[in-house]
Formats: C-alpha cells, sequence, structure tokens
C-alpha cells in the first residue's frame, strides 16, 4: 500500500515507523497517489496567529472575540475541549471556560498569515478557491508532471511550511471532489492529514449523520428527521423524484451527495455575494441616536467595500438582535443596485422603522446583495425623493477627497453620534 512519511516527505512501504527519519506520523492509503482535489482548513487561525505571537498565551485558554458581551469569534483547542465554540455568547464561553484569556482581534495579522499561506498554496496550484481567511479547496490535477510530485505529497509539504516559516498548522482532506475534500479536513484536526478514496466512499458515508453535509443546519436538520433520515443510510432508501418532490433542489442535492457525487469545480474566481457589516454593542441599548450613528457607520463601511470592488447590490437587508438574542432580518429589492452609502443607509433605516420594535438590542448591521458590476448603479433618479441626486453627487465629491486627504477628511455629524 502507498505511504507517505509527513514529517520528512519520503515515499515508503507502509510501516508504523518511517525508516528514514523515525517519524510515527506515516500516512498510508490505496489511493494516496491518485487523488487530487483538497480542503486546507488552518487549525483554530486566530487563536494560533495570536499563540504564535505571545508565547505567554501557549497552553492558555484562549477565546478570540470582542469583550464579555460580544460573540466567540473563534477558539483555541483548550477551551474547545471545554466547550467553547465559534459564535456562542461571551458569558456563556466564560461560564463553561472562566479562566480564558480573551483576545480582541487583530484581523491585520490574520491577513498577513492568510496571505503568506495563500502564497505557498500559489507555488502549488493555480486552482484555488478560497472559502475564509482560514480555509480553501485546491484542485491539484495535473500537478504531479509540473512538480514531479504526487498531489499528497506537495499537501504535506505544505501543511510542513506553514508549521515551519509560519509557526501555524493546518489539516487536509484528500479525496475525489469537494464536497469529500471538506468532510476529510474535519476528521483528524488538528494538523491532521485524512483520505477519502472512491472505493468507499459510499461505506464510509453510510452511517454518518446527515449533518455531516455542509449546509444543513439545525432548520434543514429538522425537516430531515421529520421526513425519518437521520444518516446517509436513510438517505440512500429515497428515490431522487421522491426527495426533489418532497425538499426540491435541497433533495436532488442529497441524493447525489449520499452516494459522495459532487460534479462541482474548484473554482478560483467564486464571485462575491453579498457584502455586510455589523456591530455588537458593548450594552443592549434602544437609544435611538445611537443606533442611527451606528447604521451610518455600517452603511459608510458596506459602501466603502463595495466601491473599492466596484459592485453594486440591488438588495439591501437590515440585521437586529434582541437583548434577548432573537435575531430580526429585514429585506427590500430597488429598482437599480446601489453602492451608494445615503442609499443604503436610508433604506436600512426605513426597514429599521418598520420594525416598530423598542428594543433593547445588541446588535445591529446591513449589508447589500444581489451583487452586479457598479457600471449600472445609482443612475436612475427618486421622483419621491427630489435630493437624492444632489446627496449621491455630494457623496462622490467626499469619496474623492478622503481618497486625497484621509478617511477622516469629512465626516457626517451622525456617525459622531
Amino acid at each position: 500500500m502507498a505511504a507517505l512519511c509527513r514529517d520528512c516527505l519520503k515515499e515508503i512501504n507502509e510501516s508504523r515507523r518511517c525508516p528514514a527519519c523515525g517519524s510515527p506520523r506515516v500516512l498510508s492509503h490505496p489511493e494516496l497517489f491518485d487523488l487530487s482535489i483538497a480542503h486546507m482548513d488552518c487549525d483554530a487561525f486566530y487563536a494560533s496567529v495570536e499563540k504564535r505571537d505571545n508565547p505567554a498565551l501557549e497552553g492558555k485558554p484562549v477565546i478570540i472575540g470582542g469583550g464579555r458581551r460580544g460573540v466567540v469569534s473563534t477558539a483555541c483547542y483548550v477551551a474547545r475541549i471545554r466547550g467553547v465554540r465559534s459564535a456562542m455568547p461571551m458569558f456563556k464561553a466564560l461560564k463553561l471556560c472562566p479562566d480564558a484569556v480573551i483576545v480582541k482581534p487583530r484581523m491585520d495579522a490574520y491577513v498577513e498569515a492568510s496571505r503568506a499561506i495563500r502564497a505557498m498554496m500559489e507555488e502549488l496550484t493555480p486552482a484555488i478557491e478560497p472559502l475564509s481567511l482560514d480555509e480553501a479547496f485546491l484542485d491539484m490535477t495535473g500537478t504531479a508532471r509540473l512538480h514531479g510530485h504526487a498531489p499528497a505529497i506537495m499537501l504535506a509539504g505544505l501543511v510542513k511550511r506553514m508549521k515551519d516559516e509560519l509557526g501555524l498548522t493546518g489539516s487536509i482532506g484528500l479525496s475525489h471532489n469537494k464536497f469529500l475534500a471538506k468532510v476529510a479536513s474535519d476528521l483528524d484536526k488538528p494538523h491532521g492529514f485524512s483520505i477519502i478514496g472512491q472505493a468507499e466512499t459510499v461505506e464510509f458515508l453510510r452511517p454518518k449523520p446527515v449533518k455531516l453535509i455542509w449546509g444543513v443546519g439545525a432548520v434543514t436538520q429538522e425537516a430531515l428527521e421529520k421526513a425519518g433520515i437521520r444518516t446517509f443510510a436513510d438517505l440512500h432508501r429515497w428515490e431522487k423524484d421522491d426527495l426533489f418532490a418532497r425538499f426540491g433542489g435541497m433533495g436532488e442535492r442529497l441524493w447525489y451527495l449520499a452516494r459522495g457525487q459532487d460534479r462541482r469545480r474548484v473554482s478560483a474566481h467564486e464571485p462575491v455575494k453579498s457584502i455586510s457589516k455589523e456591530t455588537t454593542f458593548g450594552e443592549d441599548t434602544a437609544d435611538p441616536d445611537i443606533l442611527d450613528g451606528h447604521l451610518w457607520r455600517l452603511s459608510e463601511q458596506v459602501s466603502d467595500r463595495a466601491k473599492a470592488k466596484g459592485l453594486a447590490g440591488r438588495i439591501v437587508t437590515l440585521k437586529i438582535k434582541r437583548g434577548d438574542f432573537k435575531t430580526l432580518t429585514r429585506r427590500v429589492s430597488l429598482h437599480d443596485p446601489t453602492q451608494l452609502a445615503d442609499r443604503i443607509y436610508r433604506h436600512a433605516r426605513a426597514l429599521f422603522d418598520q420594525l416598530q420594535d423598542p428594543g433593547p438590542f445588541r446588535l445591529i448591521g446591513c449589508g447589500i446583495s444581489d451583487l452586479s458590476d457598479a457600471d449600472g448603479a445609482d443612475l436612475e433618479g427618486d421622483l419621491l425623493d427630489p435630493n437624492a441626486e444632489q446627496r449621491s453627487r455630494a457623496e462622490r465629491a467626499t469619496d474623492s477627497i478622503r481618497t486625497r486627504y484621509g478617511s477622516k477628511a469629512i465626516v457626517k455629524g451622525r456617525a459622531l453620534r
């Protein structure tokens, strides 16, 4: 059986230890050198960067988040053992792990580390589909001829370089499609390398719970359970047409995934689907001036990102989280797409006013979606708002001044609230 030492990268015969370097980290699988679709997921990325940059944190439970009233962005494995999870309210995390060290996110440091990892990936293949700062799909098909090594060896070399040069670890999933590669990368974290071959796919999946499928959340899982579907074996008993009739397009997708079939390609140019920003307050608030000020600043930030990417959105979304953690989301479709802070703010504010909810609130956010090229944005005037065109010209002039003199050269009064 094909085998590989993950430390010295030697191809060896199947063995418990590498005869070349003595390492026990030997990877063996019948299809080891035949598979080429991979998913690389950094291990507790934000927390790992913080521990790397601050050795005093080594061995301690670390939670990355925005203070006691925010939510957990991520947590190191020491904290995860105690039950801390991403998106968990901070007060719950601290009950589970009262001795945790809370660290505010340093996005600049994470972006810098992510770019360094991406540069290493690009040396292996141009077919990279990033999912976030810390994970990506890689299609290594045809790279063996270029590099003289099978994809598995190159991927083992990638995580070795990450550890040696950046002080960060990652886990690899290797398979014959994206779905299975992502499943595999979660099997042996942290610092793992797992393989799901074609020959074993159906038997591997059969006893697994359907929540293993990326995108099957609590609501979908509940609907599947009502239909008696809890595992992949349950899905195998359904005909494709019956799944489609019961669950629509999701049902057809489930039929294929239950058999380990995923025809999606690794896309190096996955389009941006939405742009949004949100903020969690230090204390719940119902103050209309504070809420209005935040909504304007968030609208500006969404607008700035849209302008930087040359995009505009036809749908404006408002997100509100009440003090009791109930989340409310409202959307409005525009006649023409926008990238202007003024229009984003006014529509988001109108959605907020329509809620007629006195609060208090702990989070507010807004965003745009149904994105398109900005060339066709903000072209139509508003007959119901004769001053809209004037405000649009003023915003464009403000953008020019900020580009030349800095983002704080001009600040609206409502942004100071």
